[in-house]
């Protein structure tokens, strides 16, 4: 066994002397990546090279790419076979590798990544499997069970990782990722990383690791004592009108916004210049020069607000930075100790932000753990507030008005003119001063309108920053005995059409990923987003009808699973006219689902003899089986585990509810909220079966 313990690299090398192959480079040149972490550095060239290896790495410290990268370059993705198996203790950590495999692979033709844990439904897992994919990453009780039942073919496995193996150890599945490794064919590589070695983990290294390369890496990771750290928990507004309220209600000098990639630096910039901020972006695809001016305009006062990413913002020493926002977590913890270093110098005290989403709690956690302080969470300023801080700035305009003397000439002209409008239209001085503020605001309302269900206040346990981040991955999450729905519905839908976007069962995407996606990035409300049906390789998703070319060129950059939407709308697609619709409802695991999803009546395909299963003929919750009051049909007994359900219908000649027909939305702008005219409440239509998986 040989060992390698570094605290810092004695030199930085880049991704391209590690030897990785083009397309992978060019995924991670995309991601904004140019040199590669420490542990990144150590372990890429020992797994290039065939060897076993064990890594002792704290979370966010970058490992997930020390291994996906080298493993990556010796798959065959013209061969459909399960080529690497990856272990996670949790379904957060699964698919959040599985999702870091999908981006670093993305300019790798025919290559499949699939996500498999416990709570999934073996359905889709099935079909991913027989497809061909030719890396799994799941946790250890879900591998066993498709092993066991020969779903999962291990015989052409070349690469087995073992990630945050204490932390299996830890969640009692040290049995259970022992009995995979015996059955894992003898040639694999071996990759195993923990944060700690306790002695179980060092017994798995001594019997399956074969003359293992051993490297450990102490990262530093201290933050000064002059930077107070908070976060914020996504959700109730998107992200961006999140920032725009924080940007309004706190003083500031400089402030950094740190994003993930080369474009938002362009689409945030230019929002933040939409809501009067004085904003630039910098990243890598700037010219050099205009990066210069850029970082001097923000030196001298110029400029207050700058939208980054992690390469470009480095070396960047400006001492006039009091906050830095992390609008996008970074991917580990060392980005973001290197982030808020850029706040809080020579003696002055500074703020860092960060946005967390409720999947990222794991890096949130990791980010305390490294840098061994408790990052305290901020409540979002509320529309009270930033009407309020509106109204005081919009007061301190009108006195820097009067207070410059320079000013009392042209005063004096535009009174004289007010007065003799005034005497002509018989109008209160009141009424003429509103009229010139609505004209100074160009059309845009002064002050926002109150939240229509502001967010409820959710209990953090003092222990831990998210409730619930660490959950066992092979059980079902536990459900309230009541749940309530975070959301009402209460209209008409509007008329809408179907689009397609290119992402689908393949990437692990579920509907309440592009309902996110399609809310947070195109400002749309999410209860104007319709049906989705999620297919292996795309979906289809119901948007209002009239959508801007403006914010469909905007989702067709947004990435979700790693993979661009591609958003295009489909050919033919008739729009329906405003009909009842439930409402669409955050169920306690965090995915996304409709309580009466619409049915799709084609027809079955050519040859197919099997009974179409209507609305009557499908079991409901509470039903009890029925024989018609008898033990027996036909004279013979009723064969076993075959069952009648008698559906409940209502009664003929219900009254049919009059209803209004729903108002088709308007597109006031580009990054405004898509709404309704006078929505109005609708009984609850009957259930129905689930949408068909048919096009």
């Amino acid at each position: 066994m040989t060992t390698e313990t570094t605290a810092e690299p004695t030199f930085e090398p880049t991704f391209a002397d590690l030897n990785l192959p083009a397309p992978l480079l060019a995924a991670v040149s995309e991601l904004g990546y140019e040199t590669p972490s420490p542990i990144q550095a150590r372990i890429i060239p020992h797994l290039l090279a065939g060897s076993d290896v064990l890594g002792q790495a704290q979370t966010g410290t970058g490992k997930t790419a020390a291994f996906a990268l080298p493993l990556l370059a010796h798959i065959d993705t013209s061969r459909p076979q399960v080529q690497v198996l990856v272990l996670a203790p949790t379904r957060e950590l699964a698919q959040q590798v599985a999702e870091a495999f999908t981006r670093y692979g993305a300019h790798l033709p025919g290559l499949r990544v699939l996500a498999v844990y416990g709570g999934q439904g073996f359905g889709e897992q099935l079909k991913a499997l027989r497809r061909g994919t030719q890396v799994v990453v799941g946790t250890p009780g879900r591998i066993m069970d498709h092993m066991r039942r020969s779903t999962l073919d291990l015989s052409g496995l070349s690469a087995l990782v073992l990630d945050e193996a204490d932390e299996m150890l830890r969640m009692g599945f040290i049995d259970d990722v022992e009995w995979i490794l015996s059955e894992s064919p003898p040639t694999r590589q071996l990759a195993l990383f923990s944060a700690t070695m306790p002695a179980p983990i060092k017994r798995i290294a001594q019997k399956h690791l074969k003359d293992p390369q051993e490297v450990s890496i102490k990262v530093r990771t201290t933050t000064a004592e002059t930077i107070r750290q908070r976060y914020w928990r996504v959700g109730g507004v998107t992200k961006r009108e999140a920032l725009a309220r924080i940007l309004e209600t706190t003083p500031h000098e400089g402030v950094l916004v740190f994003v993930r990639t080369k474009i938002e630096t362009q689409q945030i910039a230019d929002y933040l210049c939409a809501q009067g901020h004085a904003a630039a972006p910098l990243s890598g695809d700037i010219a050099q020069a205009q990066r210069e001016q850029t970082v001097n305009r923000l030196k001298s006062g110029q400029l207050d607000l700058v939208v980054a990413t992690d390469v470009a913002a480095r070396g960047l020493d400006v001492e006039r930075i009091s906050h830095v926002i992390n609008y996008d977590i970074p991917y580990d913890t060392e980005a973001y100790v290197h982030r808020i270093g850029r706040t809080g110098r020579a003696g002055r005290s500074g703020e860092a932000i960060l946005f967390v989403a409720p999947r990222e709690a794991r890096m949130l956690q990791a980010i305390e753990r490294a840098t061994r302080q408790r990052i305290e969470e901020m409540p979002l300023p509320g529309v009270d507030a930033v009407n309020a801080r509106r109204i005081e700035r919009f007061r301190a305009r009108l006195d820097a008005v009067f207070a410059d003397t320079d000013n009392a000439e042209s005063l004096a002209l535009y009174q004289r003119v007010l007065e003799e409008y005034q005497e002509q239209n018989s109008l209160a001085p009141q009424a003429i001063g509103a009229a010139l503020t609505l004209l100074l605001h160009g059309g845009e309302p002064l002050l926002l309108k109150p939240d229509r269900e502001p967010p409820r206040p959710r209990k953090i346990r003092p222990d831990e920053p998210f409730s619930g981040s660490e959950q066992d991955s092979d059980r079902r999450p536990s459900r309230s005995r009541n749940p309530e729905p975070s959301a009402q519905w209460t209209g008409a839908e509007p008329d809408l059409e179907s689009y397609r976007v290119e992402v689908g069962h393949a990437l692990g995407v579920k509907a309440g990923n592009l309902v996110g996606a399609i809310a947070n990035e195109a400002s749309i409300d999410s209860k104007f987003i319709g049906r989705i049906k999620i297919h292996d390789d795309y979906s289809t998703v119901d948007l209002p009808v009239g959508m801007p070319k403006e914010i469909l060129e905007l989702l067709k950059r947004v990435r979700v699973g790693g993979q661009p939407l591609n958003i295009s709308r489909l050919a033919g697609t008739a729009t329906r006219n405003s009909s009842p619709r439930a409402p669409r409802e955050v169920a306690t695991d965090g995915t996304t689902r409709t309580f009466r999803p619409k049915v799709d009546t084609a027809p079955p395909p050519p040859g197919d003899t099997r009974p179409v299963a209507r609305p009557s003929d499908r079991p409901k919750a509470g039903d009890k089986p029925k024989f018609d009051g008898k033990a027996k049909f036909d004279g013979k007994p009723r064969p076993a585990g075959k069952t009648a359900f008698a559906s409940k219908t209502k009664a003929a000649g219900t009254a049919k509810s009059k209803t209004k027909a729903a108002a088709t939305p308007k597109f006031a702008s580009t990054t405004g909220k898509i709404g309704l005219a006078a929505p109005r409440k609708r009984k609850p239509e009957s259930d129905g079966p689930p949408p068909s998986d048919d096009n």
